[in-house]
């Protein structure tokens, strides 16, 4: 299978926290996350042939994540095995608050990736590549990583996708505003978070954030805002989608599932707007149920949700 979207970045192993039980001690949910992984399984349960750039450990997280990709239809071709750094952990907490994240993720097999370690030909052949600042934000070289594989992409006319995704833990935020803007330049579909955008540029205003992205380059600019819905935005034209009303239970992979969707159907061929209309319904969906990946919903979820 040649993918026609490739995702870049970090796969970890996820400990999702349960309610309490009557002892008020919390159980943890295995699962899998990170963000690109989560936007690939995402894609392909929506018909997409997708395949992931990545780099895991020889342990039992990254035997993991070979057998959920191959499960999903996840192409693992150009997914290196490490036998020097291991796969990255994470736990999820939730409060009053919301979700809360807590990675063991430094000195990870992914974050040794360089510009050496991307498959050329395969980007070459793609019709998407899809990145995070998760995805630079790990480490240096998986930095200089990204910004090679956006050239190979544009050096071949594979269109370009990125996520800003910005996690404090991993870099400042001036520093990330660098890598991420200059990243985004080079795009064309920038699908920032709202509160990454308040951090990353001052802005509060959500024209004003359209505006920013547009005026760096890229053709479409989606601006999801949890549960405000999202922005669909051109040089054109711009629409504000409203979110799906669901009873949401945990939120984790939420962004990531909605970027998955919309480029699956922006691969089917949808308009922008008709494709941000679908990730609103298929992140939504994905919140009622824990963990990033299980409750990811199918094509015939989403369309059946729709039609209600």
């Amino acid at each position: 299978m040649t993918a026609d979207l490739l995702c870049m970045g970090e796969p970890m192993l996820e400990f999702n926290q349960r309610p309490p039980g009557p002892d008020g001690a919390h159980l943890y949910l295995e699962g899998h996350g990170g963000d690109t992984s989560n936007a690939a399984i995402a894609a392909a349960r929506q018909g997409a042939h997708v395949g992931m750039i990545a780099a895991v450990g020889r342990d039992m997280p990254g035997d993991r994540f070979i057998a959920l990709w191959q499960r999903e239809g996840v192409d693992t071709s150009h997914v290196l095995r490490s036998d020097r750094a291991q796969t990255g952990v994470y736990l999820v907490t939730h409060d009053a608050q919301g979700h809360h994240f807590l990675h063991y993720r430094t000195g990870s097999a992914a974050s040794l990736l360089g510009p050496s370690d991307l498959p050329v030909a395969a980007i070459a052949a793609a019709r998407m590549l899809y990145v995070s600042g998760i995805s630079q934000g790990i480490s240096n070289t998986a930095c200089d990583a990204v910004f090679a594989a956006i050239d190979i992409a544009r050096e071949h006319g594979t269109a370009v996708a990125f996520d800003t995704n910005y996690r404090p833990r991993l870099w400042p935020p001036a520093r990330a505003a660098a890598a991420i803007h200059a990243a985004m330049a080079s795009v064309d579909y920038a699908l920032p978070g709202i509160e990454d955008v308040r951090t990353l540029t001052g802005l509060t205003e959500p024209e004003a954030m359209l505006d920013f992205y547009l005026r760096l380059g890229s053709k479409v600019v989606v601006l999801k805002m949890g549960e405000a819905g999202a922005w669909c935005a051109t040089p054109d034209r711009r629409v504000l989608v409203p979110a799906f009303a669901v009873q949401a239970v945990d939120a984790t992979g939420a962004g990531d599932t909605f970027c998955g969707s919309f480029l699956a159907r922006i691969l089917a061929g949808d308009a922008p707007e008709v494709a941000t209309r679908y990730a609103c319904v298929a992140a939504a969906l994905k919140c009622t149920g824990y963990g990033a990946v299980a409750p990811i919903p199918s094509a015939e979820a989403v369309v059946a949700a729709m039609g209600r």
